[in-house]
């Protein structure tokens, strides 16, 4: 059998390990007496990785190693940073992780379950729109949003798994798109659901649906007109969306000078640029800075405490990991063997892309500030959870592109032999 060779990411991941297993170190060490469950914390992370990397290499050898290990550096990032914050939500943090993990797994796996997503389509569809109506009745609010359900307890934000719905409801009706027919059920859906997150007033995660779908709508079907239509709509829905809520308002105002409204609604925005700025090139050092004086610090603003004690350099840095994850997410469509997978490999990748560009330029003040999380590094269980399910199906696309092409490589082996 001829087999695709693949570069080994082993010891990208012991740099992962060992940089981690040094900042608990340090953590240990922050306060009068010695934290032992600090380095407890790292060493159960760093098993945790271990496993999940023997799991995915045992699942197929064809997994991409490297947008693997990078997911699982910015988690040991966040993770890092949300104990320097908090010990307890540190762990919470990693229950969601160890969780979300289970999630990759089936999702790969499912990947590789040939017409499976296709064919829950429709109930994808209906299940999104149908919670999302649900949340307008029962939904709980916070931070000005409606987009919280409580359940046994425990609280989850159905938006963050209805984007992985997208992903796939946007290959499904984008795989064949010679007329109209073809892809006007997703636009529907697409627009219902970003009419029922401004409903709830989670306007962050109507802005990523809306420009999610636009740019795998022009990229699948290079319609010019189409899209700039669909520009133009967004753009009215923006303008009208200011027009009717005072926190949208509230948020375009502090975006154009925090410093008016410093004492009150600009607090959060200009403490956050405070930080970046304390912390200078190379940082204050983790556990020197003043993070909790950041409203949001282990969600919205993490970015900020990051630059903050590890510097704008290390800021950059995490900048650079989202980049060389898009790259890899791109390649893995790229390199597709059907349009179906591209568009979902696609999908995922832009997701990602368009959540850390929206929430990195709102905090360091390039557009308005939205109330979504940085991937993989903010505190937050439904997020987690999302955006290791779009990591496993970019996994799935992985390993289905290498057996693919494994099996041409044989087949065409086989007829050179005849």
């Amino acid at each position: 059998m001829n087999r695709v060779r693949q570069l080994s990411a082993a010891g990208l991941l012991g740099i992962v390990m060992v940089f981690e297993l040094a900042a608990f170190a340090l953590l240990s060490l922050r306060d009068e007496t010695f934290d032992f469950m600090a380095l407890e914390f790292g060493v159960g992370l760093i098993a945790v990785l271990l496993i999940q990397y023997v799991i995915m290499q045992w699942i197929s050898r064809y997994t991409d190693r490297f947008i693997l290990v990078i997911a699982n550096l910015l988690a040991a990032i966040g993770m890092i940073v949300q104990y320097r914050l908090s010990p307890d939500i540190a762990v919470k943090q990693l229950v969601w992780f160890c969780i979300g993990m289970v999630c990759m797994v089936l999702c790969s796996l499912l990947m590789r379950a040939k017409n499976f997503f296709r064919t829950m389509n429709i109930p994808l569809m209906v299940l999104s729109i149908g919670i999302l109506a649900v949340l307008l009745i029962v939904g709980e609010e916070n931070g000005g949003a409606k987009n919280w359900i409580i359940i046994g307890g425990v609280s989850f934000q159905p938006s963050e798994f209805v984007k992985v719905a997208l992903v796939f409801v946007m290959a499904n009706h984008f795989t064949v798109v010679n007329r109209t027919g073809d892809w006007l059920p997703s636009a529907v859906f697409a627009i219902i659901v970003a009419v029922l997150l401004v409903m709830e007033r989670d306007l962050g995660a109507a802005l990523l649906i809306c420009g999610t779908y636009l740019i795998v709508f022009y990229v699948a079907t290079g319609k010019i007109g189409t899209t700039l239509i669909g520009l133009g709509a967004g753009a009215i829905g923006a303008v009208t969306s200011y027009h009717l809520f005072d926190h949208v308002k509230a948020r375009v105002a502090i975006w154009l000078n925090p410093w008016a409204t410093y004492s009150t609604s600009g607090y959060q925005v200009a403490q956050g640029l405070m930080a970046i700025a304390s912390g200078g090139v190379m940082g204050l050092g983790l556990t020197k800075g003043m993070p909790k004086s950041i409203p949001a610090y282990n969600t919205d603003y993490i970015f900020a405490v990051i630059c903050e004690e590890f510097g704008i350099v290390f800021g950059i840095a995490v900048i650079a990991l989202y980049l060389v994850f898009i790259i890899r997410g791109a390649l893995i469509a790229l390199n597709a063997r059907t349009r179906y997978l591209m568009l979902v490999a696609f999908g995922c990748t832009v997701l990602i892309t368009l959540q850390s560009f929206i929430i990195i330029g709102g905090v360091i003040k390039l557009i308005p500030l939205t109330g979504i999380t940085l991937p993989f590094v903010s505190y937050g269980g439904s997020s987690m959870i999302a955006t290791m399910m779009l990591l496993g199906i970019l996994e799935g696309v992985a390993i289905q592109n290498g057996e693919m092409l494994e099996d041409a490589i044989d087949g065409a082996s086989e007829e050179y032999a005849q």
